[in-house]
C-alpha cells in the first residue's frame, strides 16, 4: 500500500464527473487500499478517487467507534459507483475536506440517505446511513460529481479558517 498525493482545490480533476468503474478487479482493490492508507495518514474520515487525481467512482470511508457519541459504532467502507437513491430530512453541520485543508463551513445535508454501491468483492450493496455517516456519504459522492462542500455552503460567513499552516504535500 502507498500514501498518495492529495489534490487541492483549484486542481481541475476535482471539478470533473468521475467515470464509472466497470468491474472490481485487483487493481481497483489495490487502489481502494492505497486510498484507505492515504485517508488514515491524513486523519480523514472519507476520501474519493478524484482527490488523489483519478477520475474513478471510488470512495473509502472510516468513522471510528465513538466518533460523535460514546456509543457510536465503527464504520468502514470501500465502495465503487456509490449513488444516493433515497434521502430524508435535513441537518446542517460543519464540514471540512482534505482537498481544502485548514477550512470548515456549515453545509446543509440530508439527515439520512440510502446508498447503492458495489463492494470490493463485486457484490451490490445498499447502506442506510443517518447523522454524521450520512454527511460523509453525501460529501464523498459529491466529489465524484465534481462538487466541493464549499459549493453547498449557503451562508459564506460560516467558512472559517481553522489553521494557518500550509498543507503538507504527500509524495506518491
Amino acid at each position: 500500500m502507498a500514501v498518495l498525493k492529495i489534490r487541492f482545490d483549484g486542481d481541475p480533476i476535482l471539478r470533473q464527473k468521475a467515470t464509472k468503474i466497470s468491474r472490481i478487479d485487483e487493481s481497483i482493490r489495490k487502489l481502494a487500499d492505497d486510498m484507505w492508507e492515504t485517508m488514515m495518514a491524513e486523519h480523514g474520515v472519507g476520501l474519493a478517487a478524484p482527490q488523489i487525481g483519478l477520475s474513478r467512482r471510488l470512495i473509502v470511508i472510516h468513522l471510528p467507534e465513538g466518533y460523535e457519541y460514546e456509543d457510536d459504532p465503527e464504520f468502514n467502507f470501500k465502495l465503487a459507483n456509490p449513488e444516493i437513491i433515497k434521502s430524508f430530512g435535513e441537518q446542517t453541520g460543519q464540514e471540512g475536506c482534505l482537498s481544502i485543508p485548514g477550512w470548515v463551513g456549515d453545509v446543509p445535508r440530508a439527515e439520512s440517505v440510502t446508498v447503492k454501491a458495489i463492494d470490493m468483492n463485486g457484490r451490490p450493496v445498499r447502506i442506510k446511513a443517518t447523522g454524521h455517516l450520512a454527511v460523509v456519504f453525501q460529501h464523498e459522492i459529491d466529489h465524484l460529481d465534481g462538487i466541493l462542500y464549499t459549493d453547498r455552503v449557503v451562508d459564506k460567513t460560516t467558512l472559517l479558517r481553522v489553521r494557518d499552516e500550509e498543507p503538507a504535500e504527500v509524495e506518491a
